[in-house]
């Protein structure tokens, strides 16, 4: 088979979009492009803080001992350890994060000291609101359950493709 040969084979074989799967895709990459900027605006305006910044520390803000093992809080943030790393160490010069070794295991736990936790409690306001007037202001119960259930879905196949080798984390 030739080199076009191949070529035209794969674009028949191609499961392509319908109108409707087109339409609902470029909405939600326009979605997850412009949402996220949105919210480091915000952050960044009144709180000093990027999103993935406040993520971190909003994680460990809701543990009951404000800590968790650095691999976890990785892949809850969907991070890299060098980018999570590299954080840290950030909010650990702002006194606001410690880092603290695994008694007995490998690893280090990063830990939310008093100083961060005040942080978290002063940017979280603003940044609730700005949620709020962003996405659930404009739907209704209805609409906001939906959101929940199709974004558990989408987040169910996507690990299943991830685990499966067909798409990148």
């Amino acid at each position: 088979m030739s080199g076009n040969d191949e070529a035209r084979s794969a674009h028949t074989d191609t499961r392509w979009l319908d109108e409707e799967q087109q339409d609902a895709w470029l909405t939600l990459i326009a979605l997850v492009t412009r949402l996220p900027a949105a919210l480091d605006t915000q952050l960044q305006r009144d709180s000093t803080l990027t999103h993935f910044e406040y993520f971190v520390l909003a994680s460990l803000s809701g543990e009951s001992d404000r800590r968790l093992q650095l691999s976890l809080l990785g892949r809850r943030a969907n991070a890299s350890l060098s980018r999570l790393s590299h954080v840290i160490t950030k909010m650990e010069k702002a006194g606001w994060v410690r880092r603290e070794s695994i008694r007995g295991g490998r690893g280090c736990d990063a830990v939310l000291t008093d100083e961060g936790k005040a942080k978290v409690v002063e940017a979280a306001p603003a940044h609730v609101e700005t949620v709020r007037s962003l996405i659930f202001d404009g739907l209704s119960a209805d609409q906001v359950h939906q959101l929940s259930e199709l974004s558990g879905a989408m987040l169910t196949q996507l690990d299943k493709g991830i685990a499966s080798g067909t798409g990148n984390a």
